[in-house]
C-alpha cells in the first residue's frame, strides 16, 4: 500500500510540475511560484474522497461528518519536530485572520503514524496548536487508504543517533469545498496571510 501511495504522490508532483509549465508558457514567460500552481490545480487531478478514521473522542468519523463547511486537512505526526508544527501554526494564524469567517472552516490534522498517535495522545497535541483542530487517527489500513485518496507519501524513516523513528511525508495542505470536492493545494511555506487572502476569496461574506 505505501508504495502505491509513494507512486501517488510523485504523480502529483509531476503533474503540478506540468502545470506550472503550462502557467509559465501561457503567460508569456513570466515567472509563477508554486504557490500559484498550488491554489489552481490543473483539471483532472483528483484528491480527497471517502475516509473512514476515528476523532480524539475515540468515535469513527468519515467525510460526511465535515459536509457542508470547509475543510483544510493536513497529514502529519505528532512526533514530527519542525514541519508539522511549522504547517499547524501556519494553519491556525490563517483562520485568526478571517475573522467570523473561520466559522466557515474545519481544520484537520490526519496522522500518518497511527502506531503511536492515539486518540488520547492526539487530543493532547491538537490543543498545542489550536481548539477548533480535529484530530484523526485510525488503524494502519484506514491512515493508508485516506492517504492514497489525497496522494500523500509517507513512510518510516529511522532517525539518526536514536532507536526511535521519525516518518517521511509530503506536506501539503489540502482545501476541500463544503460538497467534499478538492479546491485548493497549499505548498508547504505558505504565509499565513497568504492562505488566508486564498481562503476568503472562497468563503461567504461575513461567515
Amino acid at each position: 500500500m505505501l508504495k502505491i501511495v509513494r507512486i501517488s504522490a510523485f504523480a502529483l508532483i509531476a503533474v503540478l510540475l506540468v502545470g506550472w509549465g503550462m502557467v509559465w508558457l501561457r503567460g508569456g514567460g513570466m515567472k509563477l511560484g508554486l504557490d500559484d500552481l498550488g491554489l489552481a490545480i490543473p483539471g483532472g487531478v483528483l484528491m480527497g474522497g471517502p475516509f473512514t478514521l476515528v476523532n480524539t473522542a475515540g468515535e469513527t468519523v468519515t467525510e460526511e461528518t465535515f459536509r457542508g463547511r470547509w475543510m483544510l486537512v493536513y497529514f502529519g505526526f505528532t512526533y514530527c519536530p519542525d514541519v508539522c508544527p511549522t504547517e499547524l501554526q501556519t494553519i491556525s494564524s490563517a483562520l485568526d485572520r478571517l475573522g467570523p469567517q473561520a466559522r466557515q472552516v474545519v481544520p484537520v490534522f490526519i496522522t500518518v503514524d497511527p502506531e503511536r498517535d492515539t486518540p488520547a495522545a492526539l487530543a493532547e497535541y491538537v490543543k498545542l496548536f489550536d481548539e477548533r483542530l480535529v484530530g484523526l487517527t485510525g488503524s494502519k489500513e484506514q491512515i493508508a487508504a485516506a492517504a492514497k485518496s489525497y496522494r500523500v507519501y509517507y513512510a518510516r524513516a529511522k532517525a539518526k543517533d536514536t532507536a526511535d523513528y521519525l516518518m517521511d511525508h509530503s506536506s501539503f495542505i489540502y482545501l476541500i469545498g463544503p460538497d467534499g470536492g478538492f479546491r485548493a493545494l497549499f505548498r508547504h511555506g505558505m504565509a499565513a496571510q497568504e492562505m488566508a487572502d486564498s481562503l476568503k476569496s472562497r468563503l461567504a461574506p461575513g461567515g
